[in-house]
């Protein structure tokens, strides 16, 4: 007898559909699954045994062949095992209920239970795409796989339970989102918890209204981290469709939860320095998203950036540059997305206290530099904000009124977003950090001082052409925070200062 159902496959972030192909036939009893498998799904054919012994369910006597269709994509992993089994049932006649409009995922225990499997949710979107009615996956994925609408989402613990059902022409209850549960606002940080700070303060705000990148340097102690963790609260509230692409990667990456099935915070991720280039960018012999594509319209943090490995550093040029990196590997590329407001911290120099003016620096000048140069020049270049971060006084330490918030400054940057979303509508331009070289010119319209003043400065600091567009896109932001259309002086002069601080630790060469 022949039998046909369908899986879903994952190559990166797309998935795709597999059909699954099984011939019983008579003859000595012999058990084979092709299609470009790897050992892991070859496995599954123990695994598939067992747990259809376990759940007693009847296994097919004879010869069995079961093709993983289309044959020339490796097929890797063990999502296909609750297929395999399903296929089998139907082919050995214990199913006789139509699934052609249904799809299967899931990897199979021997005692016939089903358990977690990364990179549901990529599936069960591909399936609605593709017409299917239902998807059969297993119980703790099913909430994240609900997030997608449109589409029946089945639950399945034990694959006996499964069965039984199906062969009496019945299917489970699919599983209703749940909702998104309220965040603790105990866990929740804010920026009126920073004391003092007035031009970091507006610099994040900056960065935050234009989605751009900021490099803090400043003693130990100054507040660079606290400022970093509280990001993420300015930051404009997620899309839907962000939040979708967002938990795709996390899902993918296996951070999901029943508890917490969908993104809807924007990501902050904050690896430690000692983090592999694999790790960080992505990658692996079966590549899996780094802390980059994690943090994907999120904020992605390094401190104490010179400590990271070199390596490490330098892969992130690429991608910040294209909101994208791509894995390449003997068994093919993958693609994943990595738009992130990218934001790091350091110390001027091994001791940290390098031009602090109460505590004196230990450092060497050749300590210094050498440390210093760690963070190589085509890096700060993608840096579109240079802050220097002063300590902290008494009198601001100890002041009684708080803070202004995070809500208050999220609002204003709201309305600066807002002004970018109407200006690039249609184009898939979201801030003006991402702005094209083509749009570039068309949208910073500058005043004749601003232009002057731009002009000085590049002849004067040595700047890069990279350097150039990003400081005229940062003043573009400041003047949509002031809500005017034309690029004027001091929007210029601002944006130009935010540019200068390598030239006062790293000199005037490094460009």
């Amino acid at each position: 007898m022949f039998s046909k159902v369908y899986s879903m496959g994952l190559n990166g972030m797309d998935a795709y559909r597999v059909e699954v192909e099984t011939d019983l036939s008579s003859g000595l009893p012999y058990f084979e699954i092709v299609g470009l498998a790897d050992a892991a799904v070859r496995e599954a054919r123990e695994r598939i045994k067992i747990a259809m012994k376990n759940s007693r369910i009847p296994f097919p006597t004879g010869r069995i062949i079961t093709n993983l269709a289309p044959a020339d994509i490796k097929k890797e992993g063990t999502v296909f095992d609750l297929a395999v089994l399903i296929g089998l049932a139907c082919a050995n006649g214990t199913i006789q209920m139509p699934l052609s409009d249904f799809a299967f995922a899931g990897e199979l225990s021997l005692e016939g239970h089903l358990r977690r499997t990364n990179g549901i949710l990529p599936m069960v979107i591909k399936a609605r795409e593709l017409g299917f009615r239902g998807i059969f996956v297993p119980a703790e994925n099913a909430v994240e796989g609900s997030v997608a609408d449109g589409i029946d989402v089945y639950g399945v613990e034990k694959v006996g339970d499964l069965v039984a059902l199906l062969s009496q022409g019945e299917l489970p209850s699919p599983t209703q989102f749940p909702g998104i549960p309220e965040e603790d606002p105990l866990a929740i940080v804010d920026f009126s918890d920073v004391r003092g700070q007035p031009q970091a303060r507006r610099a994040m705000e900056i960065a935050a209204a234009g989605g751009h990148n900021i490099l803090m340097v400043g003693p130990p102690g100054s507040g660079k981290s606290m400022l970093a963790k509280r990001m993420g609260t300015i930051l404009p509230e997620m899309t839907f469709e962000e939040a979708i692409e967002t938990t795709k990667i996390h899902s993918v990456a296996g951070l999901l939860s029943a508890q917490r099935p969908m993104i809807t915070k924007r990501p902050f991720r904050s690896p430690h320095h000692t983090i592999s280039p694999a790790g960080l960018s992505g990658g692996g012999p079966i590549p899996r998203p780094g802390e980059l594509s994690l943090a994907h319209n999120g904020v992605l943090f390094l401190d104490e950036l010179p400590e990271f490995n070199r390596v490490s550093m330098e892969a992130l040029r690429q991608p910040l540059e294209d909101s994208q990196i791509t894995i390449t590997r003997v068994r093919g590329t993958l693609t994943y997305p990595c738009s992130v407001v990218l934001v790091a911290a350091m110390n001027p120099c091994p001791c940290g206290y390098y031009g602090h003016p109460t505590r004196k620096c230990t450092c060497s000048p050749t300590a210094v530099s050498k440390y210093l140069s760690r963070v190589s020049g085509p890096l700060l270049d993608r840096f579109d904000l240079h802050i220097d971060v002063s300590p902290v006084d008494f009198s601001s330490l100890s002041q009684k009124l708080p803070s202004e918030s995070s809500s208050v400054i999220r609002d204003r940057v709201n309305r600066t977003r807002a002004i970018q979303n109407q200006r690039y509508e249609g184009t898939g331009i979201t801030c003006n950090a991402r702005l094209s070289p083509k749009l570039l010119h068309e949208v910073c319209e500058m005043s004749p001082e601003a232009e002057n003043c731009l002009k000085l400065s590049f002849e004067r600091l040595g700047l890069s052409a990279r350097a150039y567009d990003r400081i005229l896109k940062v003043a573009r932001t400041i003047a949509d925070m002031e809500m005017s259309d034309r690029i004027e002086f001091h929007h210029m002069a601002e944006a130009v200062r935010y540019r200068s601080l390598d030239r006062k630790y790293w000199g005037a060469n490094q460009d």
